[in-house]
């Protein structure tokens, strides 16, 4: 990431304006010392994409850019701030669909040049780590599961904006892998919510297999689970039977959750996290919660988990992250790039 590095700012009231467009929502954010947020406007867009049953990336850039002037309008109204108080912008650089990451980009650099202030690019995975900070203290070391759409990592926290990447997936994320099982039980996007919800209330379960890995290894692969789904379902009509999709979602469900937290706790023991962070969009799902907080109370590791609003894609976060670089003076430089990929290691603090 380009950039520079000035003297470190010292009003810890500091008001920052803060664009997510990583995906499918357009989100702009203003918050006041990196805890307090005033305003966290998000404009979903899943009806649009719902009819195809997933993010269309060039309609995705198309309703940002139709939308983004009117959200950084009612993000500052709502904040009951203006323009001029604002300290510096923040905007998701990447990781993220190159064209949305665009749209967020060129707006942000452009507000940066008009009112004169810092421009902070930010890491998506920070971002969803640190929407902890504005519910509570994390506490270092610690260990965050990230589980969203396109990600899902175990990262350790050694001290504040140190990220160090100790398991990721193969191939499919927990969301992407919910997806696909959600469209062979025939649930319409995003699958995800219908899924946990029928796993809730099963009274059955089908047993499917967990992916463990090599016996050390913190990584993760769920393409094997979503495959072993579909042969379930091919052979219950292979025998002239109606497949029970309330078992299958259930130990589908059971069995991500089962290696997720499994691997979590193991690496918090491992490392000696003093505390635990559940983020992203996939954290809203129930089962998952519940599961990793029994977990946690047994090892005696303290949870910290933020409420649904801030687990999907929201701006809240990315000015929760941009913090950190803002309280250290390290902006970016108005030949930003947007990244499609992009090391949450190499942007620590």
């Amino acid at each position: 990431m380009s950039g520079q590095a000035n003297e470190a700012p010292s009003e810890s009231g500091s008001l920052l304006l803060a664009i997510e467009t990583s995906c499918d929502e357009t989100s702009v954010a203003v918050v006041r010392g990196g805890r307090e947020v005033l305003s966290n406007v998000v404009s979903s867009q899943i009806d649009t994409h719902r009819q195809f049953g997933g993010v269309v990336p060039e309609i995705a850039s198309r309703k940002h850019v139709e939308t983004m002037t009117i959200i950084i309008e009612e993000a500052v109204r709502e904040a009951g701030v203006s323009l001029t108080d604002i300290d510096a912008v923040a905007v998701t650089q990447g990781p993220g669909l190159i064209g949305a990451l665009l749209v967020g980009v060129v707006a942000a650099k452009s507000l940066a040049l008009a009112l004169d202030v810092p421009l902070i690019g930010t890491h998506h995975i920070a971002g969803h780590i640190y929407a902890n900070s504005l519910v509570g203290d994390i506490i270092y070391p610690s260990i965050a599961l990230v589980v969203s759409g396109g990600h899902t990592e175990i990262v350790l926290l050694e001290a504040e904006g140190k990220f160090r990447i100790i398991g990721r997936t193969r191939d499919d994320a927990v969301g992407e892998a919910y997806d696909k099982v959600a469209r062979a039980l025939k649930f319409p996007y995003p699958g995800g919510p219908h899924v946990d919800k029928l796993a809730q209330e099963a009274t059955e379960e089908v047993v499917l297999p967990r992916s463990w890995l090599e016996p050390d290894s913190y990584d993760f692969s769920f393409s094997g689970l979503k495959s072993a789904v579909l042969a379930e379902i091919n052979r219950s009509r292979m025998k002239g039977e109606a497949p029970d999709f309330s078992a299958l979602a259930r130990g589908f469900q059971q069995s991500v959750i089962d290696v997720v937290t499994g691997k979590a706790i193991r690496a918090a023991k491992e490392f000696g996290a003093r505390q635990m962070m559940l983020c992203g969009g996939v954290a809203a799902n129930r089962g998952l919660r519940e599961r990793l907080a029994a977990l946690c109370e047994e090892a005696g590791v303290p949870l910290l988990i933020p409420p649904n609003k801030l687990c999907t894609d929201n701006a809240a976060m990315i000015a929760a992250a941009a913090d950190l670089k803002w309280r250290r003076g390290q902006f970016s430089s108005l030949d930003l790039k947007a990244e499609a990929v992009m090391s949450l290691e190499d942007w620590s603090v």
